[in-house]
């Protein structure tokens, strides 16, 4: 078995593990949990030391479960390439995190709770490296059950039921009409092995049928304007760890499901609907980012911050040149690193005070210097400053569009002005200005804990930033590779 095969199956032996604990035994609970999902992170950062970036080959190829292989025509084939690769390691520097995120804030149903993310890990990771088209359907669904837990059963406030039902059913809906898509693909090339489908080709009129059914399983999930309405609410309800993990893998899914599937499979369908994508991606950048302004809750902020710089991702993948996507998952790690750690100071404030709005909260610097660092930093990585991580990837990303359009990428780029607005209106309010007297008596700064979370996140953001051509020549190949199977050279 490889290495990946190990990746994927140690937290579901880590979940049977738990289920063994009793559950009053709290500390076992969160020890096992936290070393389970710390020898995984550590497995897969052995998946890009061994990783041959030389290649765009999928890498760490295995069945797994080949007991259901040989009894059936589903083939449960895992593997990695340059594209995927950072998507699997970011997912298990995330869950230890939500492990330690609920330490000490979770109360109730912490078996339960480790579980779910252990779960939901191995779900993660196996849609991420599944080659069949049909199992990645399946693993893409079944993210939705722990999450709905997630945000379900500890959730923050009375609201996190009807939170948790949206979720579900705008990205289970949306996800329907692929379903349908992979059937009709299955009937017509026999297989929906990725690569006998990469090989199929596909009539004009059947590749704009098949791309508008799966974009509108990954619009939602990404997402774009105007399914976007699910996100600010389920990142309000959630606990602190759910909008960790929400904001930094789940969103990718769907950006990931573009650039695996949408352009390689169906070429033609994507040049014709790059219009489409380009102006639902600049309303999601202008439009967000003006309602962020408006919004008085931290984490509402945050959300729609995010719906604006997922609008980024989108214009760099369908600017269909090798600058615009290698831009577009740089872009995606970095807020698989931004985002979650604005969660988290977020989530501290939160742990504090037990409010989310604006208002309450003024001269932090004063009263809790560490967290108004953290926060000036992360602030700064938001709207993307020379240095940081988020800088390298909108640089790209708007090299890549004016490269095709220079129009797209004019108005594209004023959203970073508005990103500055609120990113830095935020960071005054709650950092700097006068102290509310009736909150002074209870501030206390980070924890010894939440100081060590929030460190490795500092590390990756100005690594990405400062040097990420380790980055950049592992994502390059396979890049490369996803233009020449779709015969996309435009620009390129």
């Amino acid at each position: 078995m490889s290495l990946l095969y190990w990746v994927i199956i140690l937290p579901l032996i880590g979940c049977g593990i738990l289920l063994f604990l009793p559950s009053w035994d709290r500390r076992s609970i969160l020890v096992t949990s936290l070393g389970i999902s710390s020898i995984t992170f550590i497995l897969s950062l052995f998946l890009w030391v061994l990783f041959d970036s030389s290649t765009a080959k999928f890498q760490f190829t295995t069945d797994l479960f080949p007991f259901i292989s040989k009894s059936s025509s589903l083939h449960f084939l895992i593997g990695l390439d340059g594209i995927s690769l950072f998507f699997v390691i970011l997912t298990c520097f995330l869950i230890p995190i939500c492990i330690l995120v609920g330490w000490s804030s979770i109360q109730v149903s912490i078996k339960e709770y480790c579980i779910a993310f252990l779960a939901l890990e191995s779900l993660v990771i196996a849609a991420f490296s599944v080659l069949d088209l049909l199992i990645f359907y399946i693993f893409f669904e079944s993210v939705l059950i722990p999450m709905f837990c997630i945000i379900g059963i500890w959730g923050s406030r009375e609201r996190k039921i009807r939170a948790a039902y949206q979720f579900f059913l705008y990205t289970l809906v949306g996800s329907l009409f692929m379903l349908l898509a992979i059937l009709l693909m299955y009937s017509e090339a026999g297989s929906t092995d990725l690569h006998i489908l990469y090989a199929t080709p596909w009539s004009e009129s059947r590749q704009m049928i098949l791309w508008l059914a799966f974009f509108a399983s990954f619009a939602v999930k990404v997402p774009m304007v105007p399914v976007h309405i699910w996100l600010p609410e389920a990142h309000v309800e959630a606990p602190t760890a759910g909008s960790v993990i929400l904001a930094g893998i789940l969103l990718k899914l769907g950006t990931y499901g573009f650039l695996r599937f949408s352009i390689p499979l169906f070429p033609e369908a994507s040049i014709y609907f790059t219009p489409l994508v380009q102006t639902l991606s600049l309303i999601a950048i202008v439009y967000s980012s003006l309602t962020t302004l408006r919004q008085v809750d931290l984490k509402k902020i945050i959300a729609y911050s995010s719906v604006a710089h997922m609008g980024f991702v989108t214009l760099g993948l369908f600017s269909l040149n090798a600058q615009g996507i290698e831009g577009a998952v740089m872009l995606m790690i970095a807020h698989g690193l931004v985002s979650p750690a604005l969660f988290l100071l977020v989530g501290c404030l939160y742990d504090r005070h037990k409010t989310r709005l604006v208002r309450y909260y003024g001269g932090c610097a004063q009263t809790m210097p560490l967290f108004a660092l953290f926060l000036v930093f992360f602030t700064m990585a938001n709207i993307s400053l020379p240095g940081t991580a988020s800088f390298v990837g909108e640089f790209l990303v708007l090299t890549g569009v004016f490269q095709s359009n220079t129009l797209i990428a004019t108005i594209a780029a004023s959203g970073m002005v508005l990103g500055g607005a609120y990113a830095l209106w935020l960071c005054n309010r709650v950092a700097y200005g006068f102290p509310k007297p009736y909150y002074i008596s209870s501030f206390s700064d980070l924890n010894r804990r939440e100081f060590f979370i929030l460190l490795p996140f500092c590390v990756g953001v100005l690594w990405m930033g400062v040097a990420p051509e380790p980055f950049l020549e592992v994502i390059r190949c396979s890049v490369t590779n996803v233009l020449t199977q779709s015969s996309v050279f435009i620009n390129s």
